[in-house]
């Protein structure tokens, strides 16, 4: 099961990205724009999702995923990190975050790591 130093060592090692606290917890930003939180506890993520495909993950797999009452207005979802195959899975969830935060420069510079959502 990956945990707070996996998230930490996977969202590090994604292009321009940097650590800083905020809200008493780390958080994850590509060229400044924030990607990922590991909230207190550290037994989960909140990174970015659209969302229309927020609200499918949730029904589909509510073990894994469920939206915060305070980040209910925006595109935002967490994911419990027990609730996780692998690190595969857990760097496929942070690199579609990543993508979704990253200005385009960093997105044509890295093509092996996708596109955008809704691109």
């Amino acid at each position: 099961m990956p945990d707070a130093e996996d998230v930490r060592r996977i969202a590090l090692s994604l292009p321009d990205t940097a650590e800083k606290i905020a809200w008493n917890m780390p958080t994850f930003r590509v060229a400044g724009k924030m990607f990922a939180t590991l909230p207190e506890d550290e037994t989960s993520i909140a990174v970015r999702c659209p969302k229309e495909e927020r609200d499918e993950l949730v029904l589909a797999e509510p073990e894994k995923f469920w939206v915060a009452d305070h980040e209910a207005q925006f595109a935002w979802i967490r994911v419990r990190l027990a609730t996780l195959e692998d690190e595969a899975e857990m760097r496929d969830i942070l690199a579609d975050s990543w993508r979704q935060a990253a200005p385009s420069r960093l997105l044509d510079h890295h093509p092996e790591l996708g596109s955008a959502a809704g691109d």
